[in-house]
């Protein structure tokens, strides 16, 4: 578990350094299917996970007091997503604007289906 963890980080570091997303478009749907966590642990554990930005905190403070929160998972994900936002940024430092708004573009329909379908 600690290895997906650490890769859905990776994964989310990644993206987001190339599309400057937040944890919401890859770390929930990612450990709702990966880690079989409930939706609430999920947005919990990705709140969690960014809680660098002291907006994200409050959010998950508040899952942490309804018992929606998975502190050891959240800190894994954050390590692997300072890991992945330098290669993520460094990537599309390299690639096409056009090329990435249409990669965005896939992903997004990607996760909204896999959502809608389950």
């Amino acid at each position: 578990m600690t290895l997906l963890l650490l890769a859905i980080g990776l994964g989310a570091g990644v993206l987001s350094g190339i599309f400057g997303i937040g944890g919401g478009i890859v770390v929930v749907p990612a450990l709702i299917y990966l880690a079989k966590m409930t939706p609430q642990q999920a947005a919990g554990t990705s709140l969690a996970a960014l809680v660098v930005p002291l907006g994200a905190a409050i959010g998950a403070a508040t899952y942490y007091r309804a018992g929606h929160l998975q502190i050891k998972d959240a800190l894994l994900i954050s390590a692997g997503m300072a890991v992945g936002a330098y290669f993520g940024a460094q990537i599309a430092t390299h690639v096409d604007a056009v090329v990435l708004k249409r990669l965005f573009a896939v992903l997004m329909v990607g996760m909204a289906v896999k959502l809608w379908v389950g």
